[in-house]
């Protein structure tokens, strides 16, 4: 094969470089397959994360070599990138690319991208209409996050959790949300979890959404507490499903949706229909098999509709008035109001003795 070749999309020209390398090694998939990929899922995958920030995670050498996480764009990129900057916990910027079209997408595969990292936001998100400032436990004044409009919820399998308890949990999961009146739709992590994400209403920041996310997991521990659980830390989970309610946590990026992993088999974070949830698995839905899947049945996110995220809300508020302190926070962020220590609970207790 030639050492490059041109793509044609959204009116760019996209050279791809060693489009014959080896990617991905258990059916020897290329880069250029991964291209492909990417091309057969074109639309779905614009409806999902079109002109929002994404970390791009590379692998030069394909799946199992070398890769680092990338924030920032190189300096030298084509005249036409479209880039906008993006804060961390801490308040440090950086220029992330934008997946602001198809052109931009196959720009970071031929960098040998094998994972976005999507942010909730847009790259023109405006300040949320409802957001009051946020204050950490210093009392310093935290970066703002713009309008945050996904609901990202993650369902984290412990030690003997199987992949009919996360079926189990996602239905829960979803029985919940419909009576507060809240759409989510569904996706494979491509990894060993599933995720559920909720299209929002531009009304809200992260730190609101990330409140919401903890009221959801703690409301489905208290329905469900011997199979599904809020506890962040992992001694005191037990086999149950951890609803990670922190992916939604201000400044964080999650894993996409159509987003090929960086694992040997290439496999994909698929969103699928609640329908075919008792059938799939992570494993089988990959760059082999994913485009037929859409060609026969369509986007099935297709039809979201930006929801109200009121009702967890005012679960958030009722939690916090029964005395319920906020939910530990991940450690690269500063210690917040209202958190519990941040100590192991039974290094706590030991510390005590």
């Amino acid at each position: 094969m030639s050492d490059s070749v041109e793509i044609e999309v959204d009116g760019r020209t996209v050279a791809i470089s060693n489009p014959g390398k080896i990617y991905f090694s258990k059916r020897g998939e290329t880069k250029l397959d991964l291209v492909n990929y990417y091309l057969a899922v074109a639309e779905p995958i614009m409806n999902t994360i079109r002109d929002r920030p994404v970390l791009l995670e590379r692998y030069p050498d394909g799946a199992g070599g070398k890769s680092w996480f990338q924030k920032r764009v190189p300096k030298s990129v084509p005249s036409w990138l479209q880039t906008t900057e993006v804060s961390t916990p801490n308040g440090t910027v950086s220029d992330a690319l934008v997946a602001a079209d198809m052109a931009h997408l196959l720009w970071a595969v031929n960098l040998g991208c094998l994972g976005f990292h999507v942010w909730p936001t847009h790259a023109d998100a405006p300040a949320a209409s409802t957001a009051p400032p946020v204050y950490d436990a210093a009392g310093e004044l935290l970066p703002p996050t713009g309008v945050t409009d996904e609901l990202r919820i993650d369902l984290d399998p412990s030690p003997g959790i199987s992949f009919d308890d996360l079926r189990a949990a996602a239905q829960r999961t979803r029985e919940l949300c419909g009576e507060l009146g809240i759409d989510v739709r569904i996706k494979t992590s491509g990894s060993r979890g599933l995720h559920l994400y909720a299209l929002l209403e531009p009304r809200w920041d992260g730190y609101q959404v990330r409140a919401a996310a903890v009221a959801l997991a703690r409301e489905l521990e208290r329905r469900h507490p011997d199979t599904i659980t809020a506890q962040w830390w992992k001694e005191e989970r037990g086999s149950r499903v951890f609803v990670d309610y922190n992916q939604n946590a201000p400044h964080k990026t999650v894993f996409g949706a159509w987003c090929v992993r960086p694992k040997v088999g290439a496999q994909v974070s698929t969103p699928i229909s609640w329908d075919a949830l008792p059938e799939v698995t992570n494993d089988e839905l990959t760059i082999a098999t994913v485009p037929a899947r859409v060609a026969e049945f369509g986007d099935p996110w297709s039809d979201r509709t930006p929801q109200d995220l009121t009702p967890l809300l005012e679960l958030s508020d009722k939690d916090l008035a029964a005395g319920l302190q906020d939910a530990p926070w991940p450690p690269q962020y500063p210690k917040m109001p209202n958190e519990p220590s941040r100590v192991q609970p039974s290094r706590a207790r030991k510390d005590a003795d």
